[in-house]
């Protein structure tokens, strides 16, 4: 009896997961190269990234802004500039959308205008990395440029 039971059971367990492997969807082709375009890219996003000033006013405050992607979470943090933001963002495909709840300290910079700034990070719809520069976007306008930022003090290997 208890080799019936068994061998019902383990003929259970084979069928459902033959049924789940039959109902699964298969990435054949072109999708394999888009999934592994977009895992990779979304790595590539993952980091530290500072912004490529175009006005003398983008870091008239004297820091260069800056922000660090956690993709695991869907969190970042940086520096505006001014004051110290975090909060959460959505990313999907070539998709990213800051939500609307940064958090920032409360620090004033004159001559520097965060709010420009915080308004473009909260416009973003968009991002492409191109030739190693993160272009944050509102549909197919460049909102701002963004470079990896690079590690002025590496440790040495032994």
């Amino acid at each position: 009896m208890k080799h019936l039971l068994f061998a019902s059971l383990a003929l259970l367990l084979i069928n459902g997961q033959a049924n789940a492997h039959i109902n699964m969807p298969q990435k054949t082709g072109s999708a394999k190269i888009a999934a592994a375009f977009h895992e990779s890219d979304t790595a590539t996003l993952s980091g530290k990234w500072e912004l490529m000033p175009v006005l003398s006013s983008d870091t008239a405050a004297g820091k260069i802004p800056f922000i660090v992607f956690n993709i695991k979470n869907g969190r970042f943090t940086g520096n505006t500039g001014c004051n110290n933001m975090s909060g959460a963002f959505l990313l999907s495909q070539d998709a990213l959308q800051f939500n609307e709840k940064l958090i920032s300290t409360k620090k004033t910079c004159p001559g520097y205008n965060e709010e420009a700034f915080m308004e473009n990070l909260l416009k973003t719809n968009r991002y492409q990395i191109e030739d190693g520069v993160l272009q944050l976007m509102y549909n197919t306008t460049v909102l701002s440029k963004w470079v990896r930022h690079a590690d002025k003090n590496p440790t040495k290997q032994i």
